[in-house]
């Protein structure tokens, strides 16, 4: 309930948070994480935008680029997340929490709300950072088209070391077959609906 609130406003999303946490649930088991976190970070994953429902109508869909004023405005959904979402004691909120702060960060410390950089980001953020961009740049938006699997997976091994851990990229390279398998189960069940309408 909590994923789809974070993009309620949001309409072109579609599944992406749902895959998103099937790529993440992914890399995290590949990680050698135990079931139960594997599972844990999957049902959190899908809470790191939660902090959009506190962004504006007016920036959250803005068609074009948003300008610097506006930018830091909505940089602020990484703390009203963690604000929301650490109000719970339950692991898998405080999880969310966790990630709803720091999927921004970047290895290099480039990345906000606090630019940490390294092993000072969770990893379970880092874990959804690579994942998340993944699916993003795999998608159609309004303002762009999906970008082909060797685009993206250059790009994403171009920012090894800068915005991902090197480590992560060169997993996620090697589940790759992996993640392509997921990505087709859930556009067979997109164009399914899309037939359904």
């Amino acid at each position: 309930m909590m994923g789809q609130a974070g993009h309620y406003n949001d309409s072109d999303t579609g599944v992406h948070i749902w895959r998103m946490a099937a790529y993440t649930s992914a890399l995290a088991t590949a990680c050698n994480w135990d079931e139960d976190d594997c599972r844990l970070i999957e049902l959190a994953a899908p809470m790191h935008d939660t902090g959009k429902i506190g962004i504006p109508d007016s920036i959250l869909r803005k068609p074009g680029k948003l300008d610097a004023a506006e930018w830091e405005i909505m940089k602020t959904h990484a703390r009203i997340g963690h604000d929301i979402l650490s109000q719970s004691d339950a692991p898998v909120f405080q999880m969310a929490a966790e990630i709803a702060l720091r999927h921004h960060e970047k290895w290099d410390g480039a990345g906000y709300p606090d630019a940490l950089a390294g092993t000072s980001i969770p990893e379970s953020a880092r874990i959804v950072a690579l994942a998340d961009v993944f699916d993003a740049l795999t998608m159609n938006r309004p303002y762009k088209d999906a970008w082909p699997i060797e685009r993206v997976m250059a790009t994403l091994q171009e920012s090894a070391g800068g915005h991902f851990e090197a480590r992560l990229v060169d997993i996620f390279v090697s589940i790759l077959p992996q993640i392509l398998a997921i990505k087709a189960t859930y556009h067979s069940q997109e164009s399914a609906r899309e037939v359904v309408r």
